[in-house]
This record gives C-alpha cells, sequence and structure tokens, in this order.
C-alpha cells in the first residue's frame, strides 16, 4: 500500500512561505497515494519556472527539461512505455508562453499525459514580468504603464483544439485539488488541469484571498462537462466568479492507441532493427 510518505525525499524546499506551489505538491502526494502509485512507477517531467522545481521535492522519476520544452519530452516517454504514469508540472510561462506550441500539438495528438500547469498569471522564477495569463493592464516590474497583450485562455483553447479532459483547480481548495487530480490520472488521453495560485512575492492581485472570494464548483452548479459549448462558456467567465471542476470530458482515444506500431506494445518493448516501419 502506498503512503503519502513514499513521496518524500531530503531536498530542501527553496518556495516562498505562502507560495500555492505548497498544497499544489500536498495535494500530488496525497493523490498519488490515494490511487496506489508508487513512486517507481510515476515519471515527472518540468521545465523552468519555480512549479518546474516540483519534481525536486518529491521522490520519483525525474526529468528536468529546458524552458517550455516539458511537453516533447513527456511525449517521448509515453510512447516509450505506456505503463508509465507521466506527469507534467509547468508554469503559465513555461507552458502557455514558451511551450504553447507543444501544448497544442499534445491536445492534437492527445498523448496520455497529465498536464497540471501552476497558473499564478507571472513568471515567478524570473522575478514577476507579465507571463500570458496576466490580466490586460496588470502592472508588473517590466511592465510599468500596465500588460498591453489580451490574456491566453487555456481553458477554451484546449477545448476548441480538442482535448479530452479539461479541468481546474485552485491550490486553496484541496480537496477538489485531490479529486481532480486523480481523475485526470485516470483519465485516458490528454488531460489538462489547470491549477490557480497565488504569487505571494510579485502578484499582489491576485492572492489568496482574492481567489478564495470568487471561485466556485461547477458540479455543484450543475455544469454538463459532457458538453462542448457549455464548456466553452463557463471557459469565458472570469471575473467576480470564477468557475473550477471539470470543464469538459470525452471519452477518447490516446495517441499511441491510433498509431499502427504502437497500440500492441510500447517501443520499449520492439526491437530495435525498424527499418521500413511507418511510425506515422
Amino acid at each position: 500500500m502506498v503512503e503519502i510518505t513514499d513521496y518524500d525525499n531530503d531536498f530542501e524546499n527553496k518556495w516562498c512561505p505562502g507560495c500555492g506551489n505548497f498544497p499544489i505538491q500536498a495535494a500530488m502526494k496525497n493523490a498519488f497515494a490515494d490511487l496506489n502509485i508508487p513512486p517507481a512507477n510515476i515519471l515527472f517531467v518540468s521545465g523552468i519556472g519555480q512549479a518546474g522545481k516540483t519534481p525536486h521535492f518529491m521522490n520519483g522519476n525525474m526529468f528536468h527539461s529546458l524552458h517550455g520544452r516539458a511537453i516533447p519530452v513527456a511525449t517521448g516517454a509515453k510512447c516509450a512505455n505506456h505503463d508509465l504514469n507521466v506527469v507534467v508540472n509547468s508554469g503559465d510561462g513555461d507552458c502557455y508562453g514558451e511551450g504553447g506550441n507543444h501544448f497544442l500539438a499534445a491536445i492534437r495528438r492527445n498523448i496520455d499525459i497529465t498536464l497540471m500547469v501552476h497558473n499564478n498569471q507571472v513568471y515567478g522564477l524570473t522575478k514577476g514580468q507579465a507571463s500570458p495569463t496576466s490580466a490586460l493592464g496588470m502592472v508588473t516590474k517590466m511592465q510599468k504603464d500596465g500588460v498591453t497583450s489580451s490574456p491566453f485562455n487555456p481553458l477554451a483553447t484546449a477545448v476548441a483544439s480538442g482535448a479530452g479532459f479539461v479541468a481546474r483547480s485552485f491550490s486553496g481548495s484541496s480537496e477538489q485539488l485531490v479529486n481532480l487530480i486523480k481523475r485526470a490520472m485516470n483519465y485516458k488521453g490528454f488531460a489538462l488541469l489547470d491549477i490557480l495560485q497565488p504569487c505571494v512575492s510579485f502578484n499582489k492581485i491576485n492572492t489568496h484571498q482574492w481567489y478564495k472570494e470568487r471561485v466556485y464548483d461547477l458540479q455543484e452548479e450543475g455544469h454538463d462537462f459532457t458538453s462542448i459549448p457549455a464548456a466553452l462558456e463557463r471557459s469565458m467567465e472570469w471575473g467576480e466568479r470564477i468557475p473550477t471542476g471539470v470543464f469538459y470530458e470525452t471519452e477518447t482515444v490516446p495517441f499511441h492507441g491510433r498509431v499502427p506500431v504502437l497500440r500492441n506494445k510500447p517501443l520499449i518493448d520492439h526491437p530495435f532493427e525498424l527499418q521500413g516501419t511507418n511510425f506515422f
């Protein structure tokens, strides 16, 4: 039986006190223990950023990639070993900025990975400049006259691009977050879990209290998560009320089930000599 402590390691944590990454990490450990996934059967892949440091403080297999390049690494790992639980920890800048095209490609391919995006609406590691999800007009240390670009909407983009599992949670909603991580891990295909979190050092607007006053659970209001129009409508809602929960979910065939050479066995079970084989 897997225990939460199985995912503990001895590395000193470097996050700021009060950072939303702490409850996200705790929720991950709880979810993996509930799912009875031993650390040996999981691969954490990350890019650059405070969110990307999450695997450093977790016991398990880990690959720390380049900025925005976590998803390609995760794609290769899942193609190589279908039985491996592949989890990507990324930030809003790392995933939706530098890694934006990889994000879209993974959705279209339906790679069977769980993508957790720690969304604090700034670049936290590089001292607080605007990220793709920063609000229009938001003043930062770099954007002193306010952000001039409209914010990227990852949920609407994912739904419109064909993602089969699209969800959002808040780092302060621990029970919901654990349940959504488990649901995302059990999904067969690409699963996006966008997690709203405060950055106590550089985002003084979207604080923990700011979120607590606004977030609500879609499922408590009877949202139809099987409806694309309903999911798109809810994904556009932001301001006085911010929806969380599963926006959209439908059964899909993951990438390795679409490719003939991967359908029956992963790459690790194929002989090295594959001349003439058409993978794609």
